[in-house]
């Protein structure tokens, strides 16, 4: 159910801690839309279109949630309890080893030949130094981790995510994503290994106790929340953690200019009111309030640039002053503790 396609508990970890980050500035950001009735029909527009099986996608959600309750939980608590740390740290490291197979053959699926060479220097040395990835012997080396996959490798190739899917123990995936789980299965050696699956399955869960207790107190709506934040979790691996400008939707009114956006001063709320024009000519060079204004190009000039360094230059003088008093005053207090002793 928790994404045992994941790189190993120490990358399950990392989704999970992902997961919060996004989900949080999802649940965080407060709108200032003037027709928040519109802003609900785009949003639902662009929820419908993501994940037009809602219905299907939330009852395999409560599946899965009423399996874990009463199964998964109870084996992954009991799983802690009789395993010391180190033998969870151990398994979680040989788990996320065994999937550096899957990365090295993804990253060269994708052009990534350097971080292929390096993703295999790293499986290389956890799997002899490491005792078959049993030790993580090559991050203290400065080798990372990287998280590849096949439904990464697809979407390289321009193959599109589909709708959104929740299957039942595996959990949320998309239809590109689904469909890539059997590729990876396949370049898994511990797929061909009898109970090595439940193994892992058991130990993701046991890691991933944390965020789902976190989940379940702070969602108003568990299911969006775990679909809105895998969706951008799936997104900042495929762009390697590089933001894209189109991933964000800024709303501004069409009736106002980009040149009179101004965040220090609010729109006039009457018509008798006029704004103040500033009938100060801008020429190539005029510098008005510090700062050169130029068609097309706004910089400070250098009048500004030189009071600020003035500014640091002072505040540095007073820091060195402040400084020598209170070496004064630490000297003069040894002194009086010397003469106090003697």
């Amino acid at each position: 159910m928790y994404s045992p396609r994941y790189q190993g508990s120490s990358q399950a970890s990392l989704f999970w801690v992902v997961l919060f980050s996004s989900a949080l500035s999802v649940t965080g950001c407060a709108t200032t839309d003037k027709h928040p009735v519109d802003a609900n029909r785009a949003s639902k527009a662009k929820s419908d279109a993501a994940d037009p099986y809602e219905g299907f996608n939330r009852s395999m959600y409560g599946f899965n949630m009423g399996l874990d309750k009463h199964l998964l939980k109870p084996i992954a608590n009991g799983y802690k309890t009789v395993t010391p740390n180190f033998m969870q740290t151990g398994v979680s490291n040989f788990f996320t080893n065994l999937k550096g197979i899957n990365v090295v053959l993804n990253d060269v699926l994708q052009g990534k030949f350097e971080q292929g060479a390096s993703d295999t220097g790293r499986f290389l040395t956890n799997s002899t130094v490491g005792l078959l990835g049993l030790f993580d012997v090559a991050s203290d080396l400065g080798l990372q981790n990287n998280v590849e996959d096949f439904g990464q490798t697809l979407a390289v190739w321009g193959v599109d995510q589909g709708p959104y899917l929740v299957l039942p123990v595996l959990g949320p995936t998309t239809v590109r994503d689904g469909a890539a789980i059997v590729v990876d299965k396949a370049a898994n050696p511990g797929t061909y290994v009898p109970g090595t699956g439940i193994v892992e399955g058991i130990n993701d869960r046991a890691n991933a106790e944390g965020a789902l207790n976190f989940i379940d107190e702070a969602a108003l709506d568990p299911y969006v929340f775990t679909r809105e934040s895998f969706l951008q979790y799936r997104k900042n691996l495929i762009n390697d953690g590089k933001s894209n400008s189109t991933d964000y939707d800024l709303d501004i009114d069409a009736d106002v200019d980009v040149g009179e956006i101004s965040s220090a001063k609010p729109k006039e709320t009457s018509a008798t009111q006029k704004p103040k024009v500033d009938t100060t000519k801008k020429l190539p060079g005029h510098v008005q309030n510090g700062i050169e204004v130029v068609p097309g190009n706004v910089k400070p000039s250098g009048a500004a640039f030189d009071s600020m360094s003035k500014s640091f230059d002072n505040a540095a003088l007073e820091f060195e002053k402040a400084s020598d008093k209170m070496d004064q005053m630490s000297k003069k207090k040894d002194r009086l503790i010397a003469v106090k002793f003697v």
